[in-house]
């Protein structure tokens, strides 16, 4: 199954009773697998769960803390792209130049990596002291 596969199967299990906006997510990892997160949505907003934070929780749950390649997908006019708090997390678990693919149902697509979404990312090199 191919990664934009995965996200769009697991799209449909969103909870979005509020926004009725499902988001897919699909992360692979530098060992070929596969995890996948849907947006769960909570009536004491905004503590829902973003797609992208649910395949990497999956990823992390399995072993896992190295992501290769991100695909997200959504009905919308153009392809969305992560929150601030999941493109910390993408950079947290992935490289600056791993693909990230951001589609729509309708196929509009635009590719691009962590570290066009989130330039100057925080990092672990910033915690250390001289």
């Amino acid at each position: 199954m191919s990664l934009l596969d995965a996200a769009r199967l697991v799209r449909e299990n969103a909870y979005v009773p509020y926004s009725r906006f499902k988001v897919g997510a699909a992360v692979r990892t530098t060992s070929g697998a596969v995890y996948v997160g849907c947006n769960v949505e909570n009536v004491a907003y905004p503590e829902g769960t973003c797609a992208e934070a649910g395949a990497i929780a999956a990823m992390v749950a399995a072993g896992e803390t190295a992501i290769a390649e991100v695909c997200v997908i959504a009905d919308c006019p153009t392809p969305v792209t992560p929150c601030g708090g999941c493109r910390q997390k993408l950079a947290e678990f992935g490289g600056k130049d791993v693909p990230v693919r951001l589609t729509t149902t309708d196929g509009a697509e635009w590719m691009t990596t962590i570290g066009e979404l989130l330039p100057g990312a925080f990092d672990r090199t910033q915690m250390e002291r001289s």
